[in-house]
């Protein structure tokens, strides 16, 4: 990581150069993606995760190959994309949930060719983007599936609910025979289970047309969509694209585990990019401020010949830990201090002045309400610290 430092017209900025990635961010872009990291990081770490280069929730304990209950880390991932999604303020979304067991449950039930599987599948995952005429004409007639199969996998892929649609699914004639179908819907069942006690069956579609990833997955999988209103008057809301998906997979074998099992693993990922570009666009159009520093105050002074007072006064708070900028200038007028500050959010500003110096005090000024106050010296580190605190 390289930092450089380019000086103009007594404006300056410290640009950190990170070597990775192949695009160079603006100062704005990258002040968008580190808002990204932060939400994301923060909300593993909260569920226990031990973060490495790509924030991936795995399971801990792999000692125990694949020894806990079924559904529960499940349901904390959801819980995570959950409270990832909302923390970012992406808008309205919903995460469909559905079962690689119950997938082909349901095919076999419904006439396919274990042959047929994998292909139908991917013609079923057009279900978000087609209507189900389009998706049966390319089973029939470019797949080669039976007019019958194909009207009996429609009569299942266009349901979507909660545990009503699992408990009716339970009783369905057909379903219930099948092994498979029978051991996902139980599971799924306790995964919505779960999830209401979480408190977020709201934002969550038990979906049969999802069939994402499924040569990796081999049980729960899931996506959360962005969903936008088409306009006003219509209540349905139409998916703008995936932002995060995930599911459970056998885990490669010996990964994590010295007895060289396979190792059931529950996995996230969050779509980052496609999260960067949403939040960028939104920026753009509602002309919102983005700070690119976290600067808490500016080293500012009211007269001249106090550019020695100043990098005294900046020093003692950088020393405390306080983030704070001086002007390069030797005698900078205070207006174009003020300006600075409100150029880049700088939301404090430290002023010493001959009568400040004398009184052994610092003049603080609020930018944004133009108070000012007087504080003591040795009182100014808490003060700035206090003003600027997160909420």
């Amino acid at each position: 990581m390289k930092a450089q430092l380019g000086g103009d017209e007594g404006k300056h900025k410290f640009v950190l150069k990170t070597p990775k990635g192949t695009r160079d961010y603006s100062p704005k872009q990258m002040a968008i993606r580190e808002r990204v990291f932060n939400a994301i990081i923060t909300c593993f770490k909260r569920h226990g995760a031990e973060v490495i280069d790509t924030p991936v929730f795995e399971l801990k304990d792999f000692d125990i190959a694949g020894q806990f209950d079924p559904m529960i880390p499940d349901a904390e991932c959801l819980k995570i994309v959950h409270e990832i999604l909302s923390d970012l303020q992406l808008g309205d979304f919903l995460i469909k949930v559905n079962d690689r067991r119950i997938l082909d449950g349901m095919f076999a039930v419904c006439g396919v060719p274990d042959s047929k599987f994998r292909t139908i599948c991917s013609s079923v995952d057009k279900l978000d983007k087609m209507p189900w005429e389009e998706v049966r004409s390319e089973m029939v007639g470019e797949k080669g599936l039976s007019p019958e199969a194909a009207d009996h996998i429609g009569e299942y892929v266009q349901l979507h609910g909660g545990l009503d649609l699992i408990e009716r699914l339970l009783q369905d004639p057909k379903l219930s025979q099948n092994k498979l179908a029978k051991e996902g819907l139980g599971d799924m069942k306790l995964l919505f289970e779960y999830l209401t006690l979480f408190g977020i069956t709201g934002k969550i579609s038990f979906d049969l047309s999802l069939a994402r990833g499924l040569d990796y997955y081999t049980g729960v999988i899931f996506e959360a969509v962005l969903l936008q209103q088409e306009n006003d008057h219509v209540e349905e809301s139409v998916s703008v694209g995936s932002v995060a998906g995930g599911g459970r997979y056998d885990g490669l074998v010996g990964m994590f585990d010295p007895k060289g099992r396979k190792v059931p693993c529950v996995g996230v990922s969050i779509g980052i990019e496609r999260i960067f570009s949403i939040l960028e666009q939104r920026v753009e159009a509602s002309e919102e401020k983005i700070r690119t520093t976290e600067t808490q105050v500016l080293v500012a002074s009211a007269q001249k010949k106090l550019l020695e007072e100043r990098l005294k006064l900046i020093s003692e708070l950088w020393d405390a830990g306080i983030k704070a900028e001086v002007l390069y200038k030797k005698n900078p007028k205070l207006l174009n201090q003020l300006q600075y500050c409100e150029d880049t959010g700088i939301p404090l500003v430290a002023i010493v002045g001959e009568q400040e110096l004398k009184d052994g005090v610092v003049k603080l000024r609020v930018v944004a309400t133009r108070e000012e106050v007087n504080v003591r010296r040795e009182n100014l580190v808490e003060e700035i610290r206090m003003r600027t605190s997160q909420p």
